[in-house]
């Protein structure tokens, strides 16, 4: 008999920031990084022989649980890929909701009749995965192997091998990350003793990005809305000192409107459904001969503070940077302004300096962005 433990991978970018990542080969979360840790002690005592994983990072990535206690290659096949959504990749899921509203509806509740030009149905994926899988089983007869995989992926090959549909979320939910499904391979028969089994995490390691409101990005002239642009950094500005002295919003908005004459993808208005909830306005000039990308305005309006949203704006602009082969993401935060540091550095921010303000000091901080900052995984 041949066991067999398919994984979920750690949470990843697309988890966080709320895109879309079939195919989209984003990095890891610094919570990933403390899932990972927490599954490799799952895995300490287990005897593994053989280890396989999808070749996207955020499974290569898993997989790197087990082999830290197994010294074991890393054997990575395509066919274990997460579903390709063609045009979807890398977008907002809130962008697909507004914008392709019944068709999201379909990829999410009538999977068998998912169609979208440019990406796989579910079909597609699932007679990959089950044929990588069988192909695995037969390969470690009497063995004990370990596969790194994707929600979809998984939820593919184990409504074939239940023999269930493909939308039946009741017998096959949706993983949690790092979720472990134990199976066993006999005769030629797989039977499938749990499903998304993640006891080894514990409950602040389980958060689920899937309970957090989905923002809808857009890209804007801010000289096509100069006073909701003022009226956005005169209450960033009070928030960071607690009022508006020494605030001038002339300076501001032509730099705004600088940064959009040269990058017409440098400023975002966000919004929940129809409804503005923030502004994002990035600087693409600034830091380009330095490798590092600058953001100057980074704001979620009051009732949508305290709710774990402002990391889809972050997500924003480090995978814009990213894009333009930026290494490092760097901006200015009010030393007063206590709650933008303690989520800066919640999201992986270090101190680099300070520097005098117009009203006390503002420290300048950094993140590194750099694709797969883990790559020697």
């Amino acid at each position: 008999m041949t066991e067999i433990y398919v994984i979920r991978h750690v949470q990843a970018e697309g988890n966080l920031y709320r895109l879309m990542q079939g195919h989209w080969d984003g990095d890891v979360t610094l919570l990933g990084e403390k899932q990972r840790d927490a599954l490799s002690l799952r895995f300490r005592d287990i005897p593994v022989d053989a280890v396989y994983s999808s070749d996207l990072y955020r499974a290569r990535f898993t997989a790197s649980a087990v082999t830290r206690f197994h010294d074991l290659p890393v054997q990575c096949d395509r066919r274990l890929r997460e579903i390709n959504v063609g045009p979807w990749e890398g977008v907002p899921f809130a962008n697909i909701l507004y914008e392709q509203a019944e068709l999201m509806d379909t990829f999410m509740h009538d999977s068998a009749n998912f169609r979208l030009a440019g990406a796989e149905t579910f079909g597609d994926v699932q007679a990959r995965v089950t044929e990588a899988l069988q192909e695995i089983a037969e390969a470690n007869p009497g063995r004990t192997v370990v596969i790194t995989s994707h929600g979809v992926a998984i939820r593919c090959m184990l409504t074939k091998l239940l023999g269930v549909p493909l939308n039946d979320r009741e017998t096959v939910p949706i993983f949690h990350n790092t979720g472990i499904s134990h199976l066993r391979y006999e005769n030629g028969r797989f039977t499938v003793d749990t499903i998304d089994d993640a006891s080894h995490l514990p409950p602040e390691l389980k958060q689920s990005p899937a309970a957090v409101t989905a923002l809808r990005h857009v890209c804007v002239d801010p000289g096509q809305h100069r006073a909701l642009y003022e009226r956005c950094y005169a209450d960033s500005w009070t928030a960071a000192h607690g009022d508006l002295r020494g605030f001038e919003p002339e300076p501001y908005f032509r730099a705004a409107r600088e940064h959009y004459r040269r990058d017409p993808e440098s400023v975002y208005l966000l919004y929940d459904g129809e409804t503005f909830a923030g502004l994002l306005d990035l600087d693409t000039a600034r830091g380009e001969h330095a490798g590092y990308g600058w953001v100057s305005l980074l704001y979620l309006c009051p009732e949508y503070r305290g709710q774990g949203l402002g990391v889809q704006l972050l997500g924003r602009a480090v995978t814009k940077y990213r894009a333009l082969g930026r290494r490092s993401l760097r901006l200015y935060a009010a030393e007063d302004n206590t709650a933008a540091l303690a989520f800066y550095r919640a999201h992986g921010f270090a101190e680099l300096s300070r520097a005098p303000g117009a009203i006390g000091e503002l420290v300048l901080m950094e993140k590194q962005i750099g694709s797969h900052r883990h790559e020697t995984v």
